[in-house]
Parts: C-alpha cells; structure tokens; sequence
C-alpha cells in the first residue's frame, strides 16, 4: 500500500531591529504550524501563518530578537518550547538582553514545555529533535525537523552568533560548532540572522 506524504513548506520572515530570521514550518495543505523565534511584527507573522492555528512555538535560545512576538502569537493551546536553561530569559530583560542593549522590557509568557538534549516532538505533525547546543546561551538549542536544521545564533551561514551577553561561553561554542559541522554538510541549515 502505498500513500503519500504531505511535503514540508517552510516560510522564511525576517523581522525586527536585527533582522531576526522567523521560520514558520508545516504540512503542505495542513492546517497547523510550528513558529521557529518570532522575535517581531508579530501581525506580519501572523498573516503569513494564513488560516493555520500555531500549533507550537519553539525557540532557539531566549534573547529579546527571538522571543519579541511570542505574547502576540500564543493562542490558550499553543505550546511554548525552550530549553530549561533558557527558560528564566522569557521573563527577565536583564538576561534575554533587551534591557542592555535596546533599553526595552521585552519579555514572553512562561514556557509550557522545557526541553533537553535528544527530546523528539511531534508537532503540527512534523517530527523534531533537539539538539543542545550552548555557547551563544546556556540553553540555546537547534532544532532537527525533517531533514533541515535550525541554528538560532548557534552557527550562521558564515559565522556563529556572540559569546560576550550574559551566558555566553567561548569553550562551549567551539563544541558546538565541531558537533554541528558534519550535520550541515547534509541538512538544510537556517540560521538565526
């Protein structure tokens, strides 16, 4: 028997002060969507979600560009994913940056569920890994997702994100970027910036 399966459409946003990159990810054709760091214009993200609900919210790390437009985009259901490590970064402009560098409070709602190395998801029946990668944050993580990867700030194009805000480590980003390295010989990378 066979049967065929639904193609995932990725959208790519980019949004904000930074130029945060925004992925919203699904099904072709499906009715849900996972939201990749919505760090601004939260209307302009939502109008490219279109009719689908926000089935989850995942965030690479917790810093003021990538969590800007979470309040915005939580519908009561929507699930709000960041590593434990980072989780105390949502409610805290001290620690996710803004207050520093942009003199602003941004801040999301609590996490409803906090991950770790090696935890697979199913969502908006997508299948995601996570994979712990610190060094720009503690917590910061990149996210597997049917054979293309998500960075966050971990690892650019041409480049890797900053290690000097606060929880930044110069050591655990270099090994983070030596465990990355083969993976984006063969996945799809899309970065943070």
């Amino acid at each position: 028997m066979s049967r065929k399966v639904m193609q995932m459409q990725i959208d790519e946003l980019t949004v904000g002060l930074v130029q945060t990159c925004c992925y919203i990810l699904g099904r072709e054709g499906g009715r849900e969507c996972i939201v990749i760091d919505p760090g601004a214009e939260a209307a302009r993200i939502r109008k490219a979600v279109g009719g689908r609900k926000i089935a989850a919210i995942l965030l690479t790390h917790g810093h003021f560009d990538h969590i800007g437009a979470v309040r915005e985009l939580m519908d009561p259901d929507t699930k709000l994913v960041i590593h434990a490590l980072d989780a105390p970064m949502l409610s805290d402009p001290e620690l996710n940056a803004g207050k520093g560098l942009l003199r602003r409070d941004i801040t999301a709602p609590d996490a409803t569920d906090l991950v770790k190395e090696g935890d697979e998801l199913d969502l908006a029946g997508l299948k995601v890994k996570v994979l712990h990668t610190p060094g720009h944050t503690p917590g910061s993580v990149c996210y597997l997702i049917e054979g293309e990867l998500f960075t966050g700030d971990t690892m650019f194009e041409y480049g890797w994100g900053r290690t000097d805000l606060p929880g930044g480590n110069d050591e655990q980003m270099m090994r983070s970027l030596r465990r990355l390295a083969p993976l984006v010989r063969e996945k799809g990378l899309h970065a943070g910036h």
